[in-house]
């Protein structure tokens, strides 16, 4: 059974310090898989020194820490990251002014600009 760990990140904590939690939150997920450190790189398509650096320094990219979830079967963890975000009330405002309400009027052309309706 998979414990959770309760961390919880803030803004007084440095990028590095918040990455560094990131890379033992990994570790402890690959080792309740029970894989090494180079089984998982190669099932991620990355080397053995990428995943250390990634666990022990929270140094990686983007695309490193993603291929690592899909190994791990943690991609579900980005969906927090899609909450659809609300729209607000002058933001709504604002698109309701761009919607037309009425048709616009036929222009004359150039040729019958001179032609008199009367």
């Amino acid at each position: 059974m998979t414990e959770k760990v309760n961390i919880k990140f803030n803004y007084l904590m440095s990028n590095e310090a918040i990455l560094r939690l990131l890379g033992a939150q990994i570790r402890q997920i690959r080792l309740n898989k029970n894989l090494s450190q180079t089984k998982l790189g190669k099932s991620a398509g990355l080397s053995r020194s990428t995943i250390i650096d990634i666990e022990n320094r929270g140094m990686g990219t983007m695309s490193s820490f993603i291929q690592i979830l899909r190994v791990l079967e943690k991609i579900e963890i980005l969906n927090q990251f899609i909450a659809e975000a609300p729209v607000s009330p002058i933001q709504i405002a604002k698109l309701r002014g761009k919607t037309r309400k009425r048709a616009s009027v036929n222009r004359k052309t150039k040729e019958n600009k001179n032609v008199s309706e009367w």
